[in-house]
């Protein structure tokens, strides 16, 4: 289930093989890392990789920041030592690349050890078709959507060919209370670009969006993140809604609008959220 108070605004990709990628997001402002030892690292490099960030993992502090680690698929010849490995290591969780059935979820989940939970790149049509069972999986806290697997296997172009997959997933995870991170925007350069995709993206539900570059990280932290208007919206709403109780009403009024419990259940996340965001800038 997702922690609600942690943000997942920027969630960016860092090569399991890069030594200087991997000392230097000891100091970005994000709110996850996806270490990756899939597409970003070369075959010829995948061993020593998967070494170098056990190794990483082991000594070093990362602070709030979530430590996902994406292995290599159980069908490629990297997989299972790359599970076996970060098993023994236990990250905050363990990103599944390719998942289209809860039998891969279930068969990682009973091995885990500590706290480590399992995500799952939600990347290929079956996979998306059967986004509802893999959400309820065991273990299961996350997905990532892989938007360029996916529109290649679509044979689409373009965002909005997309639109009933990224649905489906954010369906299936807030059905099971899981986390949801929109898929990456490649143009790294293109700040308006980005800022585009994220507001869509925001606006459609997801909690945050997965990047290529450190460039872009300020980008999605400001539109994921909510506003000093809307704390402070939300610190009245909390407000004149314990007012109302105490004056024996069942809902208060803030800005002409009606406030229920609903809305003090969104307001106190938001505050949460905003909390733990101060944690992860503080560090």
């Amino acid at each position: 289930m997702q922690n609600v108070a942690q943000p997942y605004r920027s969630v960016l990709y860092i090569p399991g093989s890069k030594t200087r990628a991997l000392e230097k997001a000891q100091s970005l402002p994000v709110d996850a890392i996806i270490f990756d030892l899939e597409d970003a690292v070369a075959p010829d490099e995948k061993v020593a990789a998967r070494q170098l960030l056990a190794k990483t993992l082991n000594t070093t502090d990362y602070g709030p920041r979530k430590r996902i680690v994406r292995v290599n698929g159980g069908d490629t010849e990297w997989g299972a030592d790359d599970l076996a490995t970060f098993i023994d290591v236990a990250p905050d969780a363990i990103l599944l690349p390719k998942v289209e059935d809860p039998a891969t979820i279930a068969a990682l989940s009973g091995l885990l050890k500590g706290a480590t939970t399992i995500w799952a790149m939600m990347e290929t049509p079956r996979g998306i078709l059967n986004a509802s069972a893999i959400a309820a999986a065991p273990k299961m806290e996350g997905f990532v959507m892989g938007t360029n697997d996916l529109a290649k296997d679509l044979g689409s172009r373009g965002r909005g060919a997309m639109l009933t997959s990224l649905q489906l997933c954010l369906l299936a995870a807030r059905a099971e209370g899981l986390v949801c991170v929109d898929g990456v925007y490649n143009a790294f350069k293109d700040e308006d670009g980005l800022r585009a995709e994220c507001d869509e993206g925001r606006d459609m539900g997801f909690d945050g969006k997965t990047l290529i570059h450190p460039a872009q990280v300020a980008i999605a932290n400001e539109v994921f993140g909510p506003s000093e208007d809307e704390l402070d919206l939300a610190r009245r709403q909390i407000e004149a809604y314990e007012q109302a109780k105490a004056d024996g009403q069942g809902v208060a009024v803030v800005d002409g609008k009606i406030v229920e419990n609903l809305h003090v259940e969104t307001a106190t996340r938001l505050l949460a959220k905003a909390d733990a965001i101060k944690l992860v800038e503080g560090a």
